[in-house]
């Protein structure tokens, strides 16, 4: 059985005090291999290796970045296999979704890489006639990056590789549950070229690792996409040191349909958003919002989509998902599920386990409009169906919400279709589709309980860079005393 070590200045290291811990596939319980289990002690090496990283990176001419990380892109597909079946394994990721994964980061690598030469400044007009003022945006030092199991690697190159076109040095703390995915990347771009120590990766759990990585006061910047909870403590660490901020956090995402859809198309394009992952997506569509009269059609089409979708092999190109990560995930939605059924809500389909983790695509229809199940982040296949009488009363049930992330709107009208995006509060809105959507230049993101900040393109670039004001002075200048 394979052990992994942190990654640290370009080389696989043991933990400190040697301990390690278990990385199980959810799919069968099995061990795939062992992770070093960080501790303070590891984070001063890794501190200590990135701001040496960054001295070095953020010295080096802008094209030499652009090439390096380009290369990695490179190295990104040509090691598809090598990460492909550790996706699948480590995740439970369904082949589909793990080659989206695999080249969703090639795609971000490159798209970094652009902007590398993008980091843009300004010239100021000045009271003073003889004085000239120029703005400067530079790196921030060492970024740190916490990210989720449930896209392990497409988050985490999308958290990391604008920081590094930014020139800033990244530690990456992954998720406990997929530790392996994460060392194997930092692997593949230090073959690559990527110089030691501008890209570490410390794996552990947050009270041993993350903590200290969060208050250390080499450490300028964190990113983290994961739940509310765990995204509010990072805040309350980070802030004590003034840390630049960035939170993608929870969602509990509306998709609006309209009465102008055809509803079996809706439903086949609502299953999209509400399964893929088995929910296991903060942009996932969990509020289905139907205008009256078609809320029970829409939902019982809906309900036979679910009811068709095939749970099988994860390496079978007919899977439509996989396991949720562990048993306290399926608790939950178990538990979210029986909230709703006593609640009053019909559960069209599914509503019970299938086999291990895998949990049947769930469809309720007319739930209550509180409690947990309508209100928390379920993060697994549930999609709750109301119906509302008219677009503002679905635009009023659709912000009636701690999160705002994301948005999706099925309808042929664009002008309603628009008029009703410009009105729901979310970081994102998509018309014409489902509300997970993502691309490498968008800036995600969200409004209220759903995060601080937006990763994406330049936006990344923006958060995770200073300004500094800079002024010469070319003449003589008025002197008061």
């Amino acid at each position: 059985m394979k052990t992994y070590g942190h990654f640290i200045h370009g080389q696989e290291t043991p933990a400190k005090r040697g301990e390690t811990f278990p990385s199980i596939a959810p799919v069968n319980g099995e061990i795939l291999g062992y992770a070093a289990r960080g501790t303070e002690a590891d984070v001063e090496v890794a501190v200590s290796s990135a701001r040496a990283g960054f001295t070095y990176w953020s010295s080096l001419p802008p094209t030499q970045r652009e090439r390096t990380l380009l290369e990695c892109a490179e190295a990104v597909e040509v090691n598809h296999n090598r990460l492909l079946d550790l996706l699948i394994d480590e995740s439970g990721s369904t082949i589909v979704k793990a080659r989206y994964e695999v080249l969703y980061t090639a795609s971000v690598l490159r798209a970094a890489a652009g902007e590398v030469r993008r980091l843009y400044g300004d010239t100021l007009p000045n009271e003073k006639p003889h004085r000239l003022s120029m703005v400067v945006r530079e790196p921030v030092g060492v970024v740190v990056v916490i990210s989720p199991f449930n896209a392990p690697l497409a988050l985490l190159a999308k958290m990391t590789a604008f920081p590094l076109g930014a020139g800033n040095a990244v530690i990456a703390k992954p998720s406990e549950e997929t530790p392996l995915i994460a060392v194997e990347f930092a692997k593949i771009l230090h073959e690559a070229g990527l110089p030691a120590g501008v890209f570490n990766v410390v794996t552990g759990f947050g009270p041993e690792c993350g903590e200290p990585l969060l208050k250390h006061p080499g450490v300028n910047g964190v990113a983290f996409t994961g739940s509310t909870a765990t995204g509010i403590r990072v805040g309350q660490i980070a802030i004590q040191t003034m840390k630049r901020l960035q939170l993608e956090l929870g969602g509990k995402n509306p998709l609006l349909v309209l009465s102008d859809m055809d509803m079996a198309e809706a439903a086949e394009i609502a299953a999209i958003g509400a399964f893929t992952h088995g929910g296991q997506i903060c942009m996932s569509s969990s509020r289905i919002i139907v205008e009256a009269p078609h809320g029970l059609a829409f939902a019982n089409a809906l309900a036979n989509k679910a009811a068709s979708l095939y749970l099988g092999d994860l390496r079978d190109e007919r899977t439509a998902y996989g396991p949720l990560i562990n048993q306290r995930a399926l608790a939950k939605v178990i538990r979210h599920v029986q909230a709703a059924r006593e609640s009053g809500g019909q559960i069209l389909t599914g509503g019970d386990v299938h086999h291990g983790l895998v949990f049947q695509p769930t469809v309720v229809y007319n739930p209550p409009r509180l409690g947990e199940c309508w209100e928390e982040e379920t993060f697994g296949p549930v999609a709750l169906v109301t119906e509302a009488a008219s677009l503002e009363e679905m635009i009023t049930i659709a912000n009636e919400s701690q999160y705002g992330l994301s948005a999706g709107i099925l309808t042929n009208d664009l002008k309603r279709g628009l008029s009703a995006a410009r009105q729901i509060r979310c970081g994102a809105v998509h018309l014409g589709t489902h509300s997970f959507q993502s691309d490498p230049m968008a800036p995600i993101g969200g409004y209220g309980m759903s995060g601080i900040g937006r990763s994406g393109g330049k936006y990344s670039i923006e958060h995770f860079t200073e300004l500094k004001w800079i002024s010469v002075e070319l003449g003589e200048t008025p002197r008061p005393f």
